[in-house]
């Protein structure tokens, strides 16, 4: 499996890591979220159905995990979030085996519903922010909230949302947001013993069913935003980024 702006790892049989290396925020544009799609879809080919096995995707250092989308890219390409982005959000909502985010660093906006589509977080305890500005950007996408709202208590969710709150590792713990915290040289062992944890959950092949019991809404919701050429599906930042 090669790629050009991750790689895959496997461990222990069957706890694969996709480490994201795409200079140098990990911003996600459609060929970015396509590639991450092939990596999510080559580990499950390579897992087979109804087998146990976990998907853990990290940044490649303790300053970044994902800052968010390639708006600019949405100026040349009006359908950029609903080929990549969109996408992207429903694979993982999707998904056959449990997924991990390993935030190495600062995740902001369009990362974080990307993290929040994860099953697992665990977060930098030294270094890093959670944060989804856009209101005070100006800037909105469907379903920007779906994820927050089924996930979250109602309170954390409007501070993200609507008041563009900044956490911490430890603070995100505090409210719920990420599942552990761990120093940076520990953070993959932390995050793969999570994954040998949980990994046997996916054997009788009703992991994604079960999961879609809880938070499916929001998956439908991306689903349905997905590959959309006839509408707008957002609008352009009135603020500059």
């Amino acid at each position: 499996m090669s790629y050009e702006n991750l790689t895959v790892d496997c461990h222990d049989g069957n706890i694969y890591v996709i480490t994201m290396k795409k200079a140098p925020e990990n911003r996600l544009n459609v060929k970015f979220a396509q590639e991450l799609i092939r990596a999510y879809r080559d580990i499950e080919k390579k897992l087979g159905p109804d087998a146990e096995g976990a998907v853990i995707t990290r940044g490649n250092d303790a300053k970044f995990w994902c800052t968010g989308l390639e708006l600019d890219e949405s100026d040349a390409n009006p359908y950029a979030n609903s080929d990549g982005f969109y996408p992207l959000l429903a694979t993982l909502m999707d998904y056959p085996f449990p997924t991990i985010a390993l935030i190495t660093g600062h995740t902001f906006g369009g990362g974080c519903p990307f993290a929040f589509s994860h099953d697992y977080r665990v977060m930098n305890s030294k270094r890093g922010f959670i944060s989804m500005p856009p209101v005070n950007l100006g800037l909105h996408f469907d379903g920007i909230g779906s994820l927050l709202r089924l996930k979250f208590q109602h309170q954390v969710a409007r501070r993200m949302l609507l008041e563009a709150h900044r956490w911490t590792g430890k603070q995100a713990l505090e409210d719920g947001i990420v599942d552990d915290v761990a120093e940076p040289e520990e953070m993959l062992t932390r995050a793969i013993a999570l994954g040998k944890e949980v990994r046997g959950r996916a054997k009788m092949g009703v992991f994604s069913l079960l999961r879609n019991e809880l938070w499916g809404e929001a998956g439908e919701k991306f689903r349905k935003i997905s590959y959309v050429h006839g509408k707008m599906t957002g609008s352009p930042a009135k603020a500059k980024i």
